[in-house]
């Protein structure tokens, strides 16, 4: 009869102390704050990413007009140049405060060399190609500073391949604009790692970014002034071309994304590399 009566003191005792242990509705509350607070901050925009936005959405296409008007076009090589160049400028930022590790470095070259070696491979079926796949890809996974790099490097290297000309700096910006747009959305929150929505963003951005402004490209290398006129001559004959190219990076998006982004996310877990 002790016996039990010290058992139920025990247990008595027992559940007084788990009760005080527990943590008040306050701390719960200060909790859940601070992790909403992190989760917003997480959305924001850092120094970097509007440094290269100014630079991507408002450089670039002065130097592209300034080949056009000033250098009559002739100079493409030296405006593609350049663009390699500010491209670089924002990704080497993120090495500000540490020094670079070849494994980052690496990851984005063979991320670029793949997207050129995949548009070599379909070089039979014109527009059908993965570049904007692996490049959307690329700024998912490392942020917008590094998706632009490897659009613009893809399209600037695959030239060499397809020829180069007046051409190749436009590419290069639409093939970069669209990684760069695709790191900022999945750094806001707006495009999730998922099958559907790169699917969707990818079929869209193909469509309306990158054939408007190589359709707009095309105005300005056939005539000397541009036609308002010509222009919608332009995007509606060019309609057939953007809906291949859009289709295919849909496929590619279907196919690989997943994959991909589950390898490059385990890559980047276990060797502490790049983030967005």
């Amino acid at each position: 009869m002790v016996e039990f009566k010290n058992l139920i003191e025990i247990e008595h005792e027992y559940k007084e102390e788990t009760k005080e242990q527990k943590p008040s509705e306050d701390y719960k509350e200060n909790k859940s704050k601070k992790q909403q607070g992190a989760v917003e901050k997480n959305h924001k925009l850092n120094e970097r990413t509007v440094f290269a936005s100014v630079l991507i959405l408002i450089v670039v296409p002065i130097t592209i007009l300034f080949g056009i008007f000033v250098l009559k076009d002739r100079k493409y090589y030296f405006i593609s140049l350049l663009i390699v160049i500010y491209t670089m400028i924002p990704f080497f930022m993120v090495f500000e405060k540490r020094k670079p590790q070849a494994r980052e470095l690496i990851v984005i070259s063979v991320l670029s060399a793949i997207a050129v070696a995949g548009r070599a491979a379909f070089f039979m079926l014109p527009q059908f190609k993965p570049v904007v796949a692996v490049v959307i890809i690329s700024g998912v996974c490392f942020g917008a500073e590094s998706g632009f790099l490897v659009g613009a490097v893809s399209g600037f290297v695959s030239n060499f391949f397809f020829g180069q000309g007046p051409w190749t700096p436009w590419q290069m910006f639409g093939f970069g604009i669209i990684g760069f747009l695709a790191g900022i959305l999945f750094k806001k929150g707006r495009l999730k790692k998922n099958r559907i929505a790169l699917c969707i963003y990818g079929g869209l951005a193909t469509f309306f970014i990158y054939g408007v402004l190589l359709n707009t490209a095309s105005v300005f290398m056939m005539y000397s002034k541009f036609s308002v006129d010509v222009f919608i001559a332009c995007i509606i004959s060019g309609i057939p071309f953007d809906a291949v190219h859009a289709i295919s990076t849909v496929f590619f998006l279907f196919i690989i994304s997943e994959p991909m982004i589950e390898k490059l996310d385990r890559i980047k877990i276990k060797y502490g590399l790049i983030e967005p």
